[in-house]
């Protein structure tokens, strides 16, 4: 049977299930809420952050805290990126399905290979997440793994939808290839280019496309820009290479223009997670737009990309 008649046979499956009661999902961050959308299009979505936030510090208010209380189950990140705030929510809701190690508290990060994993941390070394780098959901390469994993989750909890969530699966998946497709095409223009960057946000993405991080506007990982850390910035010969400043929405954009007024590198700023509007409403939108911005900024490009 080939791919398209499985899918097929899937969908007169899928047509012939009765409608279940509404799944609700708890998503800590914008990229798994639309994640969760594409494999479950009628789940009731609570998301707790948004691309103009960052993720690391949000407060747990008590809104938060009823919609953990609700859900059928909890989609995030993981590898302690919600360490300062999810154990809290969870732990109040009462909520006792979406506890660790629990079936509904899925954790994207536990289907990854996480970059840059540490032995041993301490304050010294900046906001270090030990497990390695979180930010796992713009590497084009690992997103079809946690979305497989995920669709397997929500298949066994919500068991008579687990087929459609299949088919959406095998079909995000077809999408998901022919955009890594086309993005790897665009790479090739891209590679052995360099930019300046604030945080780890996009580390996965650039190394999959051969962009190398030449410098970081933070002191150490999770710590503001610093004046004298921007100065010594000033006499890193890694500047010469670089070709822009790209930080995400969020971030407070002065340290990025100040480098920019001495060094007259533009600064790209882009949403580090889905925003819900087009371009970027989807992962692969946001990837695509990211790589946009990226070539946009390249000597000889026409648009400013800011």
């Amino acid at each position: 049977m080939t791919l398209r008649n499985a899918v097929a046979a899937l969908m007169l499956i899928v047509a012939s299930v009765p409608a279940q009661a509404q799944l609700r999902v708890f998503a800590c961050e914008p990229e798994w809420a639309a994640l969760v959308r594409a494999l479950a299009p009628d789940a009731e979505i609570t998301t707790a952050t948004s691309h103009l936030q960052d993720p690391h510090y949000i407060e747990a208010r008590p809104s938060l805290i009823a919609a953990v209380r609700r859900a059928d189950i909890a989609v995030c990140t993981g590898a302690s990126l919600e360490a300062g705030w999810l154990p809290m929510l969870l732990q109040r809701s009462s909520n006792a399905d979406i506890q660790t190690g629990r079936a509904g508290l899925f954790f994207a990060a536990d289907h990854a290979q996480l970059h840059a994993p540490h032995d041993h941390v301490d304050r010294s070394m900046g906001d270090v997440h030990p497990e390695g780098n979180p930010h796992v959901h713009l590497s084009p390469e690992q997103l079809p793994e946690i979305a497989r994993a995920l669709a397997q989750r929500l298949g066994e909890i919500e068991p008579e939808q687990a087929a459609a969530i299949q088919v959406r699966y095998i079909r995000w998946r077809g999408d998901w290839n022919r955009a890594r497709t086309e993005w790897r095409a665009r790479a090739e223009a891209l590679e052995g280019r360099s930019l300046v960057v604030q945080h780890s946000s996009f580390s996965y993405l650039l190394r999959w496309l051969g962009v190398e991080a030449a410098a970081d506007l933070e002191p150490k990982p999770g710590l503001p820009p610093s004046a004298s850390h921007l100065s010594q910035l000033l006499a890193d010969p890694a500047l010469l290479e670089a070709s822009a400043i790209l930080i995400t929405s969020y971030q407070d954009p002065q340290p990025a223009e100040w480098l920019a007024e001495q060094t007259g590198l533009p600064v790209v700023v882009v949403p580090g997670t889905v925003t819900g509007e087009a371009p970027t409403a989807t992962l692969s939108g946001l990837i695509s737009e990211i790589i946009r911005q990226i070539e946009s900024a390249e000597p000889g490009a026409s648009d400013g990309g800011i």
